[in-house]
């Protein structure tokens, strides 16, 4: 992908830009057809409605200037003031409709479209930067100005109301070039082919030299796209910093708000100030192609009066016509210049559609397998590693090698190792949110990678290390979605050490958490966090439970009640227990030793302790060490803790 594909920044050729914008269409006509349907009828009436005022004024006008009946008069206003109060209501609706669905479906309906995606994507390509790299240029493409998809909106609504401005613009002008010139008139040649073909390539010129005009104001906009997107990058990312709770005690120990944040929004200045050269370029050259457009319009209003009145003046028609003839003209050629606009516009905009697209088009390269998983309620699953190797992609380095482990169901698998070691692609693996490089994991003897991807990840409650909760109702958290068993809920929460808690919530399992959309949200501590994320694994009940590092923020007298509650978390189930405090180890069944991305140790604890040359053993005795010089110093400190 080159710079200019990836920013939005240059043309492609007609057939390309012509290609990614058709495609974008189509998009929407998938994700939100209503609201097409609602654009078309509301640009029909916006664009036609006019034009039924115009006709029915230059006959209203003739009637005035010719046999001024009074009955004729009458008739005419009546029917023009009531077509118009039609034509402005069904206008008003329309809009209505339009706005009902643009608030309805155009924000959320492309935000849903990525959100799809990002979901339905192989997680090795979500966890890839180059992922997230393309979604955030999408993002400050959209930012900037509303470019790449979320234009596409904007560009059809004006082509379609200048399609239809043409349209009833060329059928209210026919009878300015077939009315025939008084016979003997000096200006009899204005009625002939040729002069009404001259005067329309005239008034096509000067269209497309108006067109032209607005087209180049867009090029030197566009010169500022990078600049633009990257000053909003900034501004999205330091302006909210200063409001932000988990920030405060930063902001103010070191002063960043002074020293590193304003800088940084004051170099936005630099993008979009008075002395930018954004502003330089809109007093500039983007003025001048403005001022150059609505010169080149009124020239063309200019030579419509001229021909129009010309031939009223030889007596072709009467007056009423010329206001017909006028109004149809200037409204047409406006239309024609507002489609070659849009067809522009469409052309700088398709370059912004190209990372869409190569984001929308990310592969999906992990087989999503076909046959069911048993459901078995006695939770007898059997998961081997055979010879499994895996090094991530781009990668040389293996991070594992020639692992083979086989779970033994209902046991409890504790993952020791240093940092680097393997633990966390082996978890990865084992979830299958990566397929093994070499070597197979099976399950109840069969690649699990023939097994229905989303049925296999319903065998697993996994607490990550980086979870994450929502700002949504306790219960819900639980539940992990909107309905859910309350005594269920009620159950793990007590099992996970949270009851206490609980029962102090004025709302119960109705209390939302944190105040990022409830004022009377409650802020819950790191280590109350991770008691929830652990309800909400067992309230998953799946067979298998993988713990990653599930004490990491909890107090030592916490700690020991998950320690101690551990087979009244996990019940009958096959728990996977990885961390780096080897003394919580002790109360599972097995440990496996990883060192570099290979399993170099796997027994009890008292086997593993015992092996003075192992891994373990050393792993241990450098943590008994710390312990033992942390009991010395809190005595040395009067029995406070040590610092």
């Amino acid at each position: 992908m080159t710079r200019d594909e990836r920013n939005g920044a240059g043309l492609g050729t007609v057939k390309e830009d012509w290609r990614r914008t058709t495609r974008a269409l189509g998009i929407w006509w998938r994700i939100a057809p209503q609201w097409l349907v609602a654009i078309t009828v509301n640009a029909a009436l916006t664009a036609c409605g006019p034009y039924a005022t115009i006709w029915l004024s230059a006959r209203l006008i003739d009637e005035l200037a010719g046999a001024r009946d009074p009955s004729r008069l009458v008739f005419w206003a009546v029917l023009t003031l009531g077509v118009t109060a039609v034509v402005s209501l069904a206008t008003a609706a329309s809009l209505h409709w339009k706005n009902r669905e643009d608030g309805a479906n155009i924000w959320w309906a492309s935000s849903r479209l990525y959100m799809d995606t990002m979901m339905g994507t192989d997680y090795p390509d979500v966890d890839d930067q180059r992922t997230y790299d393309l979604f955030s240029t999408i993002l400050q493409n959209r930012n900037f100005n509303g470019w790449g998809l979320d234009r596409i909106p904007e560009l059809l609504t004006d082509a379609m109301t200048a399609v239809f401005r043409i349209i009833g613009g060329i059928g209210l002008t026919v009878g300015l070039f077939l009315t025939p010139m008084p016979e003997g008139s000096p200006l009899r040649f204005l009625g002939t082919p040729w002069c009404g073909a001259l005067f329309c390539v005239l008034l096509l010129t000067i269209v497309a030299a108006s067109a032209a005009c607005a087209s180049g104001a867009e090029r030197v906009w566009l010169r500022h796209a990078d600049d633009g997107k990257l000053g909003n990058r900034i501004f999205n990312t330091y302006a909210p910093m200063p409001n932000e709770a988990g920030r405060a005690m930063d902001m103010r120990m070191y002063a960043q708000q002074e020293r590193a944040v304003a800088p940084l929004l004051l170099s936005v200045d630099d993008t979009y100030g008075v002395r930018s050269s954004m502003a330089r370029d809109a007093r500039g050259p983007m003025g001048l192609f403005g001022a150059g457009s609505r010169a080149l319009t009124m020239t063309l209003e200019g030579a419509a009066y001229l021909f129009v009145c010309a031939k009223a003046w030889a007596g072709a028609f009467g007056v009423g016509a010329v206001t017909q003839y006028v109004g149809a003209i200037t409204n047409c050629f406006a239309g024609v210049a507002s489609l070659l606009t849009v067809a522009a516009e469409a052309r700088a905009n398709a370059a912004f559609l190209v990372p869409t697209f190569q984001f929308l088009d990310t592969p999906h390269r992990m087989y999503q397998g076909s046959l069911t998983t048993e459901k078995r309620t006695d939770r007898e699953y059997d998961v081997e590693f055979r010879d499994v190797s895996f090094r991530y992609p781009g990668s040389q380095a293996w991070a594992l090698r020639h692992v083979n482990l086989r779970f033994r169901i209902g046991r409890r698998l504790a993952v020791v190792g240093e940092n680097g070691s393997g633990k966390t692609t082996f978890i990865k693996l084992l979830c299958r949110l990566y397929d093994p490089t070499e070597g197979e994991i099976l399950l109840n003897g069969i690649d699990i990678r023939k097994y229905r991807y989303d049925q296999y990840l319903d065998l697993f409650s996994v607490v990550f290390q980086d979870f994450h909760l929502l700002a949504q109702p306790l219960g819900r958290n639980v539940a992990a979605g909107e309905r859910g068993d309350a005594d269920r809920a009620r159950d793990c929460l007590k099992k996970a050490g949270f009851g206490d808690r609980l029962a102090t919530l004025p709302k119960g399992l109705d209390t939302p958490l944190y105040r990022d959309l409830d004022p009377e949200g409650v802020e819950v501590s790191g280590g109350e966090a991770q008691k929830i994320a652990l309800a909400r694994a067992i309230y998953k009940d799946a067979p298998f439970v993988v713990l990653d590092e599930p004490t990491a923020a909890l107090d030592p007298v916490a700690e020991a009640e998950v320690y101690e509650g551990f087979d009244r978390i996990v019940e009958d189930r096959t728990a996977v227990y990885i961390s780096h405090r080897l003394s919580s180890c002790r109360f599972c069944d097995e440990i496996a030793v990883f060192d570099h991305g290979s399993i170099v140790q796997f027994g009890t604890h008292d086997e593993l302790v015992a092996d003075e040359s192992g891994t373990y053993h050393r792993l241990w005795q450098a943590q008994a060490q710390y312990y033992v010089e942390r009991h010395v110093d809190n005595r040395r400190d009067g029995g406070r803790p040590a610092s």
